[in-house]
């Protein structure tokens, strides 16, 4: 399961069943879990813990040391659950001492060739990250988002769930949830409807969140107004919850 040709420190944790390729690099404090598979020229730096059955192609760098001029050496983390593809030429950093000590990578996700994930991010589950998207330091990406190919994200943004980045996004502030963007710099353009209706909301939940989608952009409210309103359209499900939390904690504002 192990080629001949990789290197692998002998600190390092690897479950038995895993398959590592050719001319891979494996430093210490590196664990990696059951299941998982790096294929050849794949470059685990650490302190880095992969969960299961993840799968990363060729040429990838996974846990190198932050891109931060003030990163000096300290001990810092990169956190992978399972269940993740990463393509080939996907690059990932650890955290910095500065924010929260680690970047984090849930469990689902599919992150496509040349993606890079900078210092400190925390991406969650079922997310897509298509080709050559790049994320800046202490970017945070919810739950089931989809950032469309070279889609660039500034420092501290925040992308909401179940939102759509169109290809070639500049994004240099938060992304509401189901909420859909394009363009240089990021504009609305509408609710990321298919996605919703994929994920089996209601019509009736759809409905609400069109009417979000209009209490956000069309009726001219300050931010504080709207998410007032919000609190007033939300349903016993609590439809609008997470949107309505998002909003509150933005400190960047929203794509407007």
């Amino acid at each position: 399961m192990i080629h001949s040709s990789a290197i692998i420190d002998p600190s390092a944790k690897i479950a038995p069943d895993v398959k590592i390729g050719a001319f891979c690099v494996i430093e210490g404090d590196v664990t990696i879990g059951s299941g998982s598979v790096l294929e050849a020229h794949v470059v685990v730096q650490g302190p880095t813990v992969i969960g299961e059955n993840n799968h990363f192609f060729q040429f990838g760098s996974i846990g190198a040391a932050p891109q931060d001029k003030k990163y000096a050496g300290e001990p810092t983390w990169l956190f992978i659950g399972d269940n993740n593809t990463f393509r080939e030429n996907v690059t990932i950093n650890r955290g910095t001492a500065q924010d929260i000590g680690k970047t984090v990578i849930g469990s689902d996700n599919w992150v496509m060739a040349g993606v890079h994930i900078a210092h400190d991010c925390v991406i969650g589950s079922h997310c897509i990250l298509a080709n050559a998207t790049a994320l800046a330091g202490h970017v945070t990406v919810n739950d089931w988002a989809i950032l469309g190919g070279y889609t660039l994200i500034h420092q501290f943004c925040q992308i909401g769930e179940h939102s759509f980045c169109g290809m070639g996004s500049v994004i240099n502030q938060d992304v509401p949830n189901f909420v859909v963007v394009s363009g240089n710099l990021a504009g609305p353009r509408g609710i990321n409807l298919e996605g919703l209706k994929r994920r089996d909301f209601t019509r009736d939940q759809l409905g609400l969140i069109k009417k979000a989608y209009r209490t956000l952009y069309r009726t001219g409210n300050r931010l504080e107004e709207a998410i007032q309103e919000l609190d007033t359209l939300n349903d016993e499900l609590n439809t609008l919850g997470s949107l309505i939390d998002f909003l509150k904690q933005s400190e960047r504002g929203i794509v407007r």
